[in-house]
């Protein structure tokens, strides 16, 4: 039997070219997919109200340590540097399965109740066999879209970053792909993420790369965050290795050299920028510009809630500030007139939805509102305070919007927000993510005592 249902009478966002923006608009969903979004649609379905609601494809975060919800907040004057050091060196090793399981929960469901719909998460806390199998379990329960990028062990600083010799346990990154990703067309899909040259030698990196593609899946690293990292020059390490493809996402940028920009949109390759983190932690400006200026379609994503909040609107907001800020300073010190071609409000919602979808591996399933994709919707309420009254729809959601504006969130089909709260059992996971915090900490205080 089909189920369907009609979101009537809310202002859409379709992020599609054909169909546009309906500031009076239908969206008809049957079976998980979008059939129709137009001005008026009559069908038997459950009618949810938009009226008052700005209907949007769901928010796209390509980049999340997920992992690291159990430990919100623990770190927020951290630099990069201090990262390392505090969070992979500290906590990290101290991870059990279970701690995994209870961020990966509160952590995927704290996404969905800020309209991201789509999820990387890059979980690199692999110390056992049992930590992807917690992270998968915890993803699957919640609903949401993901790409589950399997992730090193992060039990030694030392062995594992900078010029590690340790490969990856491809018998174990194997085993993860037959037993839960057999199929590439499903709600979850993985990806390996990698530290790449310069964290790894070269007989690692290679190793890693092969495996990847080995066994069809995406590949997603960190590269140039920070001026350390941008001496790495790990792009152009890549391409000598003739590691460069259309399979990799590659994440802050902040440091590429010109030619490693070519480098990568001549290689087909994918860029994910996490704007609060890099002007926060010192990886540098949010590069999102200089994407644009090479033809590629850079995506938004949140990377760590030990320092950041983890939601899109921030990021929105903190990539457009800080590159319209950073246009605005080298004019006035040029003497010269800002350019038109700076970043506009309506092409941030692209980039944290269509853009998203892109660089997630995804984009002919999710990032727009068009028919025959699956649906993904957020509606965002345009009758509170803080955003009403609209006068341009895309504005709203980008520069007056936050997480309590977000009122339902669909994933697949599938109603996982309704009237500004989650469908799931929140109490659990708030109470499972703090006894990992608790369990966590004394942990650390055991170790710091011997």
């Amino acid at each position: 039997m089909t189920k369907r249902t009609l979101l009537r009478a809310g202002h859409v966002i379709s992020m599609d070219p054909e169909i546009g923006e309906l500031p009076k608009g239908d969206v008809l969903i049957e079976d998980g997919r979008i059939a129709a979004v137009r001005p008026e649609i009559a069908a038997d379905a459950e009618v949810l109200d938009m009226t008052g609601r700005i209907v949007i494809p769901g928010f796209v975060d390509t980049h999340r340590h997920t992992w690291e919800a159990s430990i919100r907040g623990v770190a927020p004057d951290a630099t990069l540097d201090d990262y390392f050091v505090d969070i992979l060196d500290t906590f990290a090793p101290l991870y059990t399965p279970e701690d995994v399981y209870a961020a990966n929960l509160a952590g995927s469901l704290e996404c969905l109740n800020a309209g991201i719909t789509t999820l990387v998460d890059w979980s690199h806390i692999n110390n056992t066999p049992a930590h992807p199998d917690a992270a998968i379990q915890a993803l699957t329960e919640t609903g949401i879209r993901a790409q589950y990028a399997y992730g090193s062990a992060n039990t030694s600083l030392a062995d594992y970053w900078f010029d590690s010799k340790i490969v990856m346990p491809g018998d174990d990154v194997r085993r993860i792909r037959s037993t839960y990703f057999a199929s590439d067309d499903s709600l979850l899909t993985m990806a390996l993420a990698t530290r790449g040259p310069g964290f790894c030698t070269n007989d690692v990196v290679t190793a890693e790369w092969a495996l990847a593609r080995d066994l069809d899946i995406p590949i997603t690293v960190h590269v140039a965050m920070g001026r350390l990292a941008g001496r790495f020059g790990m792009v152009k390490q890549l391409h000598d290795l003739g590691l460069l493809g259309p399979d990799t996402t590659y994440l802050h940028c902040c440091y590429l050299h010109e030619d490693e920009w070519q480098m990568v949109a001549d290689s087909g390759g994918t860029v994910s920028i996490a704007p609060q983190v890099e002007v926060q932690m010192g990886h540098g400006w949010p590069p999102v510009m200089k994407a644009i200026e090479y033809g590629l379609r850079p995506s938004l994503s949140i990377d760590v809630v030990t320092t950041v909040p983890g939601d899109m609107f921030t990021q929105i907001r903190a990539a457009f500030g800080a590159e319209r800020a950073r246009v605005n300073a080298d004019c006035w010190k040029a003497n010269l007139p800002v350019p038109d071609t700076m970043l506009t409000a309506r092409q941030m919602l692209e980039i944290a939805t269509l853009n998203g979808a892109h660089v997630a591996g995804v984009e002919d399933r999710t990032g727009s509102l068009t028919p025959g994709k699956r649906a993904d919707v957020v509606a965002i309420d345009a009758t509170a305070l803080n955003v009403a009254p609209v006068h341009d729809a895309a504005a709203a959601v980008t520069l007056s919007a936050d997480v309590s504006n977000v009122d339902t969130v669909i994933v697949d089909g599938v109603i996982r927000k309704r009237d500004g709260r989650l469908v799931a059992d929140v109490d659990r996971a708030r109470r499972l993510v703090q006894e990992s915090r608790d369990r966590l900490l004394a942990a650390k205080e055991a170790k710091n005592a011997a």
